[in-house]
């Protein structure tokens, strides 16, 4: 635990070296300031949004489209992979098929998603649901296909059914996967949201910073990021807090 502690500071301590380092540098002109502001400006930028109230709106917006296809997503590649690891029949039906799809970059997908769909809110939450559902599902099929036989057999030998194994013993088995899989899929969803934005040029954090570096607020810009940033940081951690409440047992000690 205390090599855990020392390392996060040694770590937190780094940012603001090279923070402090990225501030002396555009103080003393080696840095061009109309295009890298120092810290301390994109701060205060940062600051002034929060305070004048207009850093929600746009926050409310990312955040509504990424829960939503977040959790559809999840929700569909969790039922799915429980079904694709416990019957053969539909693991060879589907296989190929998410294997053609999976490995396809889904921004890629943003141009033909645009035209079917148009720039409003059934294209982002398509993107972005399918950049979630592609982890979440393999990681659930390869829980599920790891389960202990020995436990099913127990559980078939105490008269459970197949529905109630699939509860009592694969899906807890199967946990740790799909959490793992839920939080690779979290990131790819506010990284998928935020370009979706950005092309859409309609509303939400990734299009204020596409506007911003179009209009040449680059301060502003720079604020928006660290926003983002926050965000993201803030979803890892609150998942994390989440995973170890939901599943004690597949967490290290140690972390």
């Amino acid at each position: 635990m205390k090599s855990s502690t020392l390392e996060k500071a040694l770590g937190a301590m780094t940012i603001v070296v090279i923070l402090a380092a990225l501030e002396m540098a555009v103080r003393l002109g080696y840095v061009n300031v109309a295009l890298t502001p120092s810290p301390s400006v994109v701060l205060a930028k940062t600051a002034g949004i929060v305070v004048a109230g207009s850093l929600w709106e746009p926050l409310r917006s990312t955040l509504y489209l990424l829960f939503t296809a977040y959790l559809l997503g999840s929700f569909l590649a969790i039922g799915l992979g429980l079904l694709m690891g416990r019957i053969q029949a539909l693991y060879d039906l589907f296989e190929p098929l998410i294997e053609f799809l999976r490995p396809l970059p889904k921004p890629a997908l943003l141009p033909p998603l645009i035209l079917f769909l148009g720039l409003g809110d059934a294209m982002k939450l398509t993107v972005v649901g399918m950049g979630v559902f592609f982890p979440v599902l393999v990681n659930t099929i390869q829980g599920v296909r790891g389960t202990d036989p020995v436990k099913l057999a127990v559980a078939r030998t105490l008269g459970h059914s197949s529905a109630s194994a699939l509860m009592s013993v694969v899906l807890p088995s199967a946990l740790p996967m799909i959490f793992a899989g839920l939080r690779v899929s979290l990131g790819l969803g506010l990284i998928l949201v935020v370009i979706a934005e950005m092309l859409a040029g309609t509303g939400g954090v990734g299009y204020l910073i596409i506007d911003m570096q179009r209009s040449f607020q680059v301060a502003n810009m720079y604020a928006w990021i660290l926003i983002l940033a926050v965000l993201g940081f803030t979803l890892n951690h609150l998942f994390l807090q989440l995973e170890r409440r939901a599943i004690p047992w597949a967490i290290p000690s140690s972390t």
